[in-house]
């Protein structure tokens, strides 16, 4: 899953691809690298994070997904909580909602995911953008948060949403330490057993750079690795910024698992 951060403010690529051109040039990019989703979010959702209108938000994802659409060239995702944002964008062509605050932010956003047989991701959180990094703390990150999909799961079923149609995402960096981010990727296999494809986004996140020394931009080789750990436990997509490295990195791994390969 390739991210296109329609922002001027996102923590990794903020105002590079505000302009809707630049930021479909990038999404052409990155499926051309191989990225089989693109993910295009209007509203940063990066630590102290301040709220988008959705008028506004929705000015900035309609006309990138609608040029990607047109194009064909990956199936579009919109990173969004907001009902009149993901109408929109399902109306342009994106067939999968991500939610970060998993319906918990505009319950009927489950209804409209319902009533449209679109997918949808639902991620954990601890708090909101805005405070979600200030103290976060668990007796047990992994059960918690494993109860918590469980949990928006059984609610987004309830809401009509096809249970095939619904993705998990443990969030990492979002409401955690650097030792819950840890602990969540040593035991992501409890997550993967609750039995719907997981989405893992370590790319270019602050842990990385905690563990490295190394800025935002400098972060690959960490991408890379946790990347290829999520990838090993089960993790069915890879959320990331870098996606030729990535994707060759986990051509490799899934080589010698299998025992599989293309043509030389």
């Amino acid at each position: 899953m390739g991210v296109i951060n329609v922002t001027p403010d996102s923590f990794s690529d903020g105002g590079r691809f505000l302009d809707a051109r630049a930021a479909t040039a990038q999404g052409r990019r990155l499926a051309a690298e191989g990225a089989a989703i693109l993910d295009v979010g209007g509203e940063s959702t990066r630590p102290g994070a301040e709220p988008v209108a959705a008028d506004q938000e929705r000015e900035r994802v309609v006309p990138v997904i609608a040029a990607l659409a047109a194009d064909g060239v990956a199936r579009l995702s919109v990173d969004t909580s907001k009902v009149e944002v993901a109408r929109a964008a399902l109306d342009a062509g994106a067939g999968l909602v991500n939610d970060v605050t998993a319906f918990r932010s505009a319950p009927d956003l489950a209804g409209l995911v319902a009533d449209r047989g679109a997918e949808c991701c639902l991620m954990h959180m601890q708090g909101e953008p805005r405070t979600m990094q200030r103290d976060p703390r668990y007796d047990d990150v992994v059960a918690e948060v494993k109860a918590f999909l469980e949990a928006r799961l059984a609610f987004a079923v309830g809401e009509g949403v096809a249970e095939e149609r619904v993705l998990l995402d443990p969030g990492i960096g979002f409401g955690k330490t650097i030792d819950h981010n840890l602990e969540l990727l040593r035991r992501l296999g409890e997550i993967v057993a609750l039995g719907r494809p997981v989405v893992v986004g370590t790319s270019r996140k602050s842990f990385l750079g905690r563990l490295t020394g190394r800025g935002v931009d400098e972060r690959v080789p960490g991408t890379i690795a946790s990347s290829l750990i999520a990838f090993q436990a089960g993790a069915t997509v890879l959320r990331v910024h870098d996606v030729a490295p990535v994707r060759d990195a986990l051509l490799v791994a899934a080589a010698v698992r299998s025992g599989a390969h293309g043509p030389r």
